[in-house]
């Protein structure tokens, strides 16, 4: 046992991923909004399809990828933003039931769409609190359709795509190794969320459909929108500086970046102007066919790198993340070894 927090495992499970055109063909969206974002597809999973069981399908792959038994698993950890598909229930226990099946810990986590990486924070955490304690799995699962969301106008400017993610911690070995993270909070921003609602009772009716970009509205016709985009902007690079300072490296020592799923001129204002790095070494050429995984961007932008050789051994990645809140985390990987389920010719996908 170390000090050290490994990675042992990752998967993602995604939905059939649906053409903008045939979006756009459909009545989903306008034209003009979806140019706006880059996308060129998204992941819609069917009505039926539970937000939950879609991260256990990913948790099953990294489990069999990690070749853990059960009893190793200490902790379950299950992030989440959207409705989970039912009132007073435990999402994170259904995982741990159906892709698991111990009896360690299972908590829900409800930090918007960075909810994997403050999971990322407990679980480290909680594994170095007990030397017993080995292994730690992380889940997301969201299903971000009607008839509450609309995920290419709910939230103008990021399309918000279905699926499931997983991650598995180890303080015994695994293909790579976590070598500094940081988050930072800033809850004077919370309001950008909610601006215009009331604080109270909830009346749906009220908003059948939810409308961020009212509440940001609001929100900045209040504190201004200069004074917010340099809150924004001063929380992202703490987060990063942070990261890179604990891992002791620089950013220029940063192969690639897995960056949250928004449309690229989010990305472009809110990364690449700020750091000076270039698209390429970023997951969105990837991202820009899934969409918006709510907290699992991520966990899927690392498989991504890692499943498709982007990185390898002896090079190291930075996990950004940014949630409502506000909180934004980052994690500096280095990539260890080729992972088991890694080869020349692909890589097994999940159940």
């Amino acid at each position: 046992m170390t000090d050290d927090l490994y990675i042992a495992g990752c998967a993602v499970w995604l939905p059939p991923r649906v053409p903008v055109d045939d979006a756009i063909a459909a009545g989903d969206c306008e034209r003009a909004l979806a140019q706006s974002t880059g996308m060129t597809s998204v992941a819609v999973a069917a009505p039926d399809e539970s937000p939950p069981e879609m991260a256990a399908r990913a948790a099953r792959t990294a489990l069999r990828r990690a070749r853990l038994t059960p009893d190793r698993v200490s902790l379950v950890l299950h992030a989440s933003v959207y409705l989970q598909g039912h009132h007073l229930w435990s999402p994170a226990s259904y995982v741990q039931r159906t892709a698991v099946g111990n009896d360690c810990p299972a908590i829900e986590i409800r930090q918007a769409s960075n909810g994997a990486m403050a999971a990322l924070e407990l679980a480290d955490a909680y594994l170095a609190a007990d030397p017993a304690r080995d292994c730690a799995l992380i889940t997301s699962g969201d299903r971000m359709g009607p008839p509450g969301f609309d995920r290419w106008r709910s939230d103008p400017g990021t399309v918000y795509a279905d699926g499931g993610t997983a991650l598995v911690v180890s303080r015994r070995s695994g293909f790579a190794v976590v070598r500094g993270k940081h988050t930072v909070s800033d809850p004077e921003l919370e309001g950008i969320h909610r601006a215009g609602d009331p604080q109270g009772v909830p009346v749906p009716s009220e908003q059948p459909i939810v409308d961020l970009e009212a509440h940001k509205r609001a929100y900045i016709a209040a504190k201004g929108r200069m004074p917010t985009a340099h809150r924004i902007a001063a929380g992202q690079k703490a987060a990063v500086a942070g990261a890179l300072a604990a891992a002791g490296v620089k950013l220029e020592n940063i192969a690639r970046f897995s960056l949250p799923h928004m449309g690229f001129r989010r990305i472009k204002a809110g990364f690449l102007a700020q750091f000076d790095f270039e698209p390429e070494l970023t997951t969105w050429s990837w991202s820009r066919t899934i969409g918006h995984l709510g907290a699992g961007d991520p966990i899927a932008g690392l498989d991504h790198l890692v499943g498709s050789g982007a990185v390898g051994p002896g090079e190291l990645c930075l996990l950004v993340s940014v949630g409502a809140g506000f909180t934004w985390s980052c994690a500096v990987v280095e990539i260890i070894d080729r992972p088991p389920w890694h080869t020349t010719t692909g890589r097994d996908s999940a159940d």
